[in-house]
């Protein structure tokens, strides 16, 4: 499929969806979001993708936020109708069965920070700047942001970062737990599909698995949660990707993962 807003590409298991509104920073409006909507369906369909990346085109922009001229025109029917439906699109990065790694360059403000904080860990450039400045257009995150973060950093974080309106930088966001990393632009994407082609050459049953009972086990009590991962253990045994894992390990061989999903 052609798409305008976004770049999609697939090699060796790994799919990268690019944001691709240079001009306006990659800002998001509701057409890139339809497009990224259709993009995540076609990937779960997939069974040869195994890792999602995401990443703005240029090294200036992530997502810069809300496209704000298209923003200031909507009513409150409308900027509720935006708000669902980016939570609808956002909620898909969570329900894929593989990871997805968000490789942040440039500015994640805004939604841009939102998708970062819905994806399965975050990678940054060191010109990478994170925040959710709603605040100062008289507006709150309305992506996921008031949720996400509290429970990803703690809620007395959160609430200065949202109610101040300020910007991380890589470095700070990678020191209260936003960024796994950070690396040197230069290296950035390189380092970034390193780590993907890593994940990539797993199982998917068992990538699916972990992420599942990793997800929904941080919402109920650890008992339940260790029910969840026994539960997940014993599925991934009937797999195929169990069977040529354990032997691979026995005859001291790699282990080539073909195990499917459906």
């Amino acid at each position: 499929m052609e798409y305008k807003n976004i770049i999609f590409d697939l090699k060796d298991g790994i799919a990268t969806i690019t944001f691709n509104r240079p001009e306006v920073l990659n800002a998001l409006n509701e057409e890139l979001l339809q497009e990224l909507s259709t993009a995540l369906d076609g990937i779960e369909e997939d069974e040869d993708i195994r890792v999602l990346v995401l990443t703005g085109a240029g090294e200036r922009s992530f997502v810069a936020g809300a496209d704000i001229k298209e923003l200031v025109r909507f009513d409150a029917l409308q900027a509720k109708s935006f708000a669902e439906t980016g939570h609808i699109i956002l909620n898909k990065f969570q329900a894929l069965p593989i990871p997805v790694v968000a490789a942040v360059n440039g500015f994640a403000l805004g939604g841009g920070c939102e998708i970062a904080l819905a994806c399965d860990f975050v990678y940054a450039s060191e010109n990478a700047m994170f925040g959710l400045p709603e605040i100062n257009l008289g507006l709150i995150p309305g992506l996921g942001g008031t949720q996400r973060l509290p429970r990803l950093i703690g809620k007395n974080k959160a609430k200065e970062i949202i109610f101040t309106g300020k910007m991380l930088s890589a470095a700070e966001a990678m020191e209260i737990g936003i960024v796994n990393r950070v690396f040197p632009i230069k290296s950035f994407m390189d380092e970034t599909f390193k780590v993907a082609g890593i994940i990539a050459s797993k199982g998917k049953v068992s990538l699916r698995a972990a992420k599942q009972a990793i997800n929904n086990g941080m919402n109920v009590d650890l008992g339940s949660g260790c029910n969840i991962e026994v539960d997940a253990f014993a599925l991934c045994m009937a797999s195929k990707d169990a069977k040529e894992g354990t032997t691979a390990f026995i005859e001291k061989k790699k282990a080539e993962f073909k195990g499917r999903l459906r």
